[in-house]
C-alpha cells in the first residue's frame, strides 16, 4: 500500500466517540423547546460546526409549529451545559490510539480537521493525552476557515498548514457532511460510519463510497 503524504483526521466520531453524545446534548435541548428530534435529523447534525447545527435545529422548531423560535444564543445556552458534562466522558473508538501512534512512528504528518471549536476540542481532548501527538489543528472557529462541512475548507487548511497536497492526503471521516468534505478537497477518503446504519443506508448517505471500515484498526493492519 502506498503511503499518504500526510494523515487528516475528524475528531468526533472518528477518534474519540462523542457523537451519541453530542446527539443527545442537541436531543435535550430541542426537546427543551418542544422539538423531539429524529433519528435521522441527529444524523444530519454529524460532523457540522456548532453555530450551523443550532441554526439548523432552530429551523426544526421553527417548522414544527412552535409558537416562538429561540435564537440561537438560547437554544446554544441550554445545549452547552449539557454537552460539556457530557463529552468529558467520550472514550477513544477502538484503534483510534493505535493508529496515531502508528503514524507518529511512520513519521506521516498529522492534521486534526475538526468542526468543533478549539475550546471544546481542549475539553474533550484534555482526559487523552495521546491526542497531543496531533499537534497541527484546524478548528471550527478558526478565524482562516471561511466554511465548516461539507465545504471542503477545512481539509484544504489542514493540508496548507502541514505543506502538504490534499490530493496525496488520506483523510478519515465518520459524517456524511465530513465525507463530502474530504472528497471535495481530492483527499483519498476513509469513512467509519456508524455503526448502527444498514448497507441502504450507507450507500444513501456516502455515494460513491465503495468500501467502509468497520474499525481505525483495520488501517493499522494496512499502513506500513
Amino acid at each position: 500500500m502506498v503511503r499518504p503524504v500526510a494523515c487528516l483526521f475528524d475528531l468526533d466520531g472518528l477518534l474519540l466517540d462523542t457523537e451519541p453524545l453530542h446527539a443527545e446534548a442537541w436531543q435535550q435541548a430541542s426537546s427543551h423547546f418542544g422539538r423531539v428530534l429524529e433519528a435521522e435529523e441527529l444524523l444530519a447534525l454529524r460532523g457540522r460546526r456548532r453555530h450551523d447545527c443550532a441554526d439548523q435545529v432552530r429551523q426544526w422548531i421553527g417548522g414544527s409549529g412552535a409558537a416562538a423560535v429561540p435564537s440561537r444564543e438560547a437554544l446554544l445556552a441550554v445545549r452547552q451545559p449539557i454537552a460539556e458534562a457530557l463529552l468529558i466522558q467520550a472514550a477513544p473508538m477502538p484503534g483510534a490510539l493505535e493508529l496515531v501512534r502508528h503514524c507518529q512512528a511512520l513519521e506521516i504528518p498529522m492534521a486534526l480537521a475538526t468542526s468543533s471549536s478549539k475550546a471544546a476540542v481542549e475539553l474533550k481532548a484534555a482526559p487523552h493525552p495521546w491526542l497531543a501527538c496531533i499537534s497541527v489543528r484546524v478548528h471550527g472557529d478558526d478565524p482562516l476557515l471561511q466554511r465548516g462541512k461539507p465545504a471542503p475548507d477545512v481539509f484544504l487548511l489542514a493540508a496548507e498548514r502541514l505543506g502538504v497536497d490534499p490530493n496525496l492526503c488520506w483523510a478519515f471521516e465518520d459524517s456524511p457532511a465530513g465525507v463530502q468534505a474530504a472528497r471535495a478537497a481530492g483527499c483519498r477518503v476513509h469513512v467509519l460510519p456508524p455503526n448502527h446504519l444498514s448497507s441502504q443506508q450507507r450507500q444513501e448517505l456516502y455515494p460513491g463510497i465503495d468500501r467502509f471500515l468497520s474499525s481505525l484498526e483495520e488501517i493499522v493492519g494496512e499502513l506500513q
